[in-house]
């Protein structure tokens, strides 16, 4: 049975609020482990309220805005007719999860998920691909409104708009909802922390949860396959480096003095830039009557240093 929450009047707060209690569509890349810019770890944190919610940035704040612009230009590149949902999609067969869709499609078991992208990924579009966390955020989708169909419209800055069809795929929305249950059921309700892995979103998440160093020393002897790896690891990343210089290396000594190259699909620049920076200890040298200690900016940080 399906069910909704209507959004009218709720504040941001509300919203995140309620979204955090169980799973929704920009979740379900990240814990397939699809989506470069978050984790099961990152998304665990968020959903505990172990880490503060992510501030605006540009790209969110444009995203929100030209939503509505996506949904006009697929109306016009289609013929098609949307509508705003104004609710959050809850299913009782899947009670660990929500739906909240960009659009629904006028008079089709179908939905639309608006998204702008930056132009240097247009060369994906171009080819008729798009990010396989998009597939799984519009599989998810259907999973929670049993529709059949949902429309990707994505924006790329500059470029055009691109429209692509994904069709309902039941044996992948079973094995998405049996990864989202267990996800749900393990850390959510059962407070059990997911594996940590090696992508920044979760490097992130743990900076953001543990900002402030006490005086204490762990003892870490459980860990001392990780950090030996570490090493074996640096090594090898050291090695790999020199030769990736070698073959550079090899390139400029070629093209001397000449700022551009080509060779098939790649594309080569040498150029030479000036760069202007302040000269502190100069200044502070040729100015003592001048206090800068009032133009310094201050920032806590926690570096992870292992030698």
């Amino acid at each position: 049975m399906i069910t909704k929450t209507s959004t009218k009047g709720m504040t941001r707060g509300e919203w995140l609020e309620i979204r955090r209690k169980t799973i929704g569509g920009s979740d379900a890349g990240a814990l397939c482990g699809l989506n470069p810019y978050s984790s099961p770890y990152s998304v665990y944190a968020n959903k505990k309220m172990l880490i503060p919610d992510k501030p605006d940035n540009e790209a969110m704040r444009q995203g929100r805005d030209l939503e509505q612009y996506v949904a006009e230009r697929f109306m016009q590149e289609t013929g098609k007719k949307v509508r705003r949902e104004n609710s959050i999609i809850y299913n009782s067969e899947y009670p660990f999860a929500h739906a909240d869709v960009d659009r629904l499609i006028v008079g089709e078991r179908a939905g639309l998920e608006c998204k702008t992208a930056a132009t240097r990924n247009d060369a994906l579009y171009v080819a008729g691909e798009y990010p396989d966390y998009y597939y799984a955020q519009c599989q998810h989708y259907m999973m929670i409104t049993e529709l059949d169909l949902w429309y990707l419209a994505v924006l790329v800055f500059q470029r055009g708009l691109y429209i692509f069809e994904i069709r309902r795929n039941d044996e992948e929305i079973k094995t998405l909802a049996e990864i989202e249950r267990d996800f749900f059921e393990k850390s959510i309700v059962g407070d059990q922390e997911p594996q940590t892995d090696g992508r920044q979103a979760t490097t992130d998440a743990l900076n953001d949860q543990f900002t402030q160093s006490t005086d204490d020393t762990a003892d870490l002897t459980l860990y001392s396959n990780e950090i030996e790896q570490y090493f074996e690891l640096k090594a090898r990343r050291n090695e790999i480096d020199e030769l990736m210089n070698e073959k550079l290396n090899a390139v400029k000594a070629f093209m001397q003095d000449s700022e551009r190259g080509t060779c098939g699909d790649h594309r080569i620049i040498w150029k030479t830039q000036t760069r202007r920076t302040f000269d502190k200890a100069r200044f502070i040298k040729e100015h003592p009557e001048i206090d800068i200690a009032g133009y310094m900016k201050e920032s806590t940080s926690r570096p992870f240093k292992i030698s």
